[in-house]
């Protein structure tokens, strides 16, 4: 079978797929969709760095979830004016240094999608962060600390 998902060129397109996926029972395909949606959204945003690029993706990610939460798109109204007030890796270092998890964090492990989740970002780039924010996406998500 040819993988239709990566010709997704919209959004738009991208919630039909996974919706269509879904009512024919194909929750792995409906996933990849959204996994497609938030890249699409991500290259539009116009990220300077694979490490920014990945952080805006966290964004559009926990949008995700706000939707399923909803019912209805919903932005993350208060993660967008720190990316431009701070900077995206400021930004990101800011909500991950902060003592507790952020609620974003717990929703996409939630929905299984903790590889968009700003802790795993630093993980994977731990050379674009403070060792802090390193520490602390270590201290939530072990898992994947020994990988990094």
């Amino acid at each position: 079978m040819q993988d239709l998902i990566p010709k997704l060129k919209t959004p738009e397109e991208c919630a039909i797929f996974a919706k269509n996926a879904t009512d024919r029972g194909r929750a792995d395909l409906a996933i990849r969709a959204k996994k497609r949606a938030i890249e699409l959204r991500a290259e539009k945003y116009g990220a300077k760095t694979e490490v920014e690029r990945e952080c805006v993706e966290a964004v559009f990610a926990y949008e995700e979830t706000l939707t399923l939460k909803n019912g209805r798109r919903q932005p993350a109204s208060r993660t967008w004016p720190m990316l431009v007030k701070y900077g995206i890796i400021s930004a990101v270092e800011r909500v991950v240094s902060r003592k507790d998890a952020a609620l974003g964090y717990t929703a996409l492990v939630d929905l299984g999608l903790e590889e968009y989740a700003f802790e795993a970002v630093i993980l994977r780039h731990p050379a674009a962060f403070s060792q802090e924010a390193v520490q602390r996406s270590k201290e939530r998500m072990p898992s994947t600390a020994s990988a990094a």
